[in-house]
């Protein structure tokens, strides 16, 4: 969700009910303390920042958000131990996004309050086990509340992720879409168009699998595999393809990273309007779970 979970996208999941996420991404600092100062002067409930492990200004993020004071962190491409002191001491939740039960264990005896189990499904860089069998499995790993993500669009898919034992779900792809979503008119049409096998993997003979929808950068991507090019042959290809897609609109070129429910988003629609028909669609199904006799 780099380049598309900004402020804007942010305080309007906050004002609806949920918990907005800024994508913390490689911003620089200063971008950083403007994302914020936007968010807070757009909504006065709570909200996050994800910190992408990986960023070359990592060390300067957390500083900023222990400044901040922001309430919840979740963290990506790699181990947060090495801050979690900091962030705790500051008030700060900090949410792993972890690809296994195994890494969900260890980052809780380092101190997370939650994880996100995110299945393959999701869009972006990814792991090897589906929503399906991850969630369960982490649930029972750990004694922290495990967030479902992965493959998530509708109340059918939370309702699942409830059932799975999750005690809270993250929408990425249908929220790129949103109204409010700062992503360029190009990047979502692409998505709404997209059908149920255009979500594709590519980079796996390199270790750092990314699901985005098919395009002639996937296709290029893809026959690099094939001739076993190396990580920096890969890099030198993809380098800066979110940014094209996001920002500028290139879903030709840029890498239009989403997940395997583009295919049921179909519609751009308001967060709230998202957010309200999502819950009250989760509540009627548990309803009608509970006249037939079945329990959560």
């Amino acid at each position: 969700m780099a380049w598309v979970a900004t402020a804007e996208l942010a305080s309007a999941v906050s004002n609806a009910g949920g918990l907005g996420i800024i994508a913390a991404g490689n911003l620089t600092p200063s971008e950083l303390k403007a994302e914020i100062a936007k968010t807070k002067a757009s909504t006065e409930n709570p909200f996050g920042v994800n910190l992408m492990l990986l960023s070359p200004y990592i060390e300067e993020q957390v500083k900023i958000v222990c400044e901040e004071r922001i309430p919840v962190v979740t963290t990506g491409a790699g181990n947060p131990g090495k801050y979690m002191d900091k962030l705790k001491k500051a008030g700060t939740k900090v949410i792993p996004v972890v690809a296994s039960p195994g890494l969900a264990k260890r980052v809780e005896k380092l101190g997370a309050d939650a994880v996100i189990a995110e299945g393959m499904e999701a869009g972006g860089h990814i792991g090897k086990l589906t929503t399906m069998v991850l969630v369960p499995q982490t649930v029972d790993a750990v004694s922290i509340p495990v967030i479902a993500a992965g493959g998530i669009a509708d109340a059918r898919g939370v309702a699942a992720a409830f059932s799975l034992g999750a005690e809270g779900i993250q929408i990425g792809t249908l929220f790129a879409c949103s109204r409010e979503s700062i992503a360029h008119e190009n990047f979502k049409k692409r998505v709404l168009s997209a059908s149920s096998l255009d979500a594709v993997v590519t980079g796996e003979s390199t270790g750092h699998p990314v699901r985005s929808l098919r395009n002639s950068l996937t296709k290029k991507l893809l026959e690099l595999e094939a001739k076993e090019a190396s990580f920096e042959e890969f890099e030198k290809l993809a380098i800066g393809g979110l940014k094209r897609a996001v920002r500028e609109g290139d879903i030709k070129t840029g890498s239009v990273m989403a997940g395997q429910v583009a295919g049921l988003v179909k519609e751009i629609k308001p967060v709230k309007e998202i957010i309200e028909e999502i819950y009250k669609g989760a509540e009627k199904i548990f309803r009608n779970f509970a006249e037939m006799g079945v329990e959560k």
